[in-house]
């Protein structure tokens, strides 16, 4: 688990602001982004599979009968655990079947936490995506969050287009093939625009 420095992040934020005048915007509204850690570790994994592609209010019901059934989930106890009674709190069978695949990967040493910590971001990607159940969002997501890379960036988040959106005052979204393009003006500290559009989103929100 890496959380950067508040003085790489207002670096960072200062020649984003620079290069583009929709992160202007946001920093000057937010100011330094909260940067969103969690622990590099299975549950994270899981949790971030779980949200994915419903809404959060769904997501966060069944997480919650999830962690009912165990306070840490870890690796071992998802395999442990009785399928249907995992279906039970509200997966679906991809998703189980996701979490499940991840889970044996940790178990049997083909994914390995540390590994992906020390590993340069386009290494610790791979192995990210050569496990299945995780798919470029998942991996960019943890990558960003739980591993700390300041050029992760998570391609098709529907918040951060959003977010962009109105920041830039445009009527239409651009496309996730069209908003990655946009994005490479913001390397390598696209886990800080990321950022930024995430707190102003919320701060626009409230």
């Amino acid at each position: 688990m890496t959380t950067p420095k508040a003085v790489e992040l207002q670096a960072a934020c200062e020649q984003l602001a620079d290069r583009d005048p929709t992160l202007a915007k946001a920093y000057n509204a937010t100011g330094l982004p909260t940067w969103r850690t969690r622990p590099a570790t299975y549950q994270t994994l899981a949790q971030i599979v779980v949200y994915q592609l419903i809404s959060t209010k769904a997501a966060d019901a069944i997480w919650a009968r999830i962690l009912s059934r165990h306070a840490t989930l870890s690796a071992c106890a998802v395999l442990e655990d009785d399928p249907d009674a995992l279906r039970a709190c509200g997966l679906s069978r991809p998703k189980l079947a996701h979490l499940t695949a991840i889970a044996t990967a940790i178990e049997t040493g083909a994914l390995e936490m540390k590994e992906l910590a020390a590993a340069p971001i386009d290494a610790a990607r791979k192995s990210l995506l050569a496990v299945k159940g995780i798919g470029p969002w998942t991996a960019d997501t943890f990558l960003m969050n739980a591993l700390g890379h300041l050029d992760a960036f998570p391609h098709g988040d529907v918040g951060l287009i959003e977010s962009h959106r109105r920041l830039s005052g445009s009527q239409d979204r651009l496309s996730p093939k069209a908003f990655s393009v946009r994005a490479e003006n913001w390397r390598p500290y696209r886990a800080v625009a990321a950022h930024l559009l995430y707190d102003w989103l919320h701060l626009d929100r409230d």
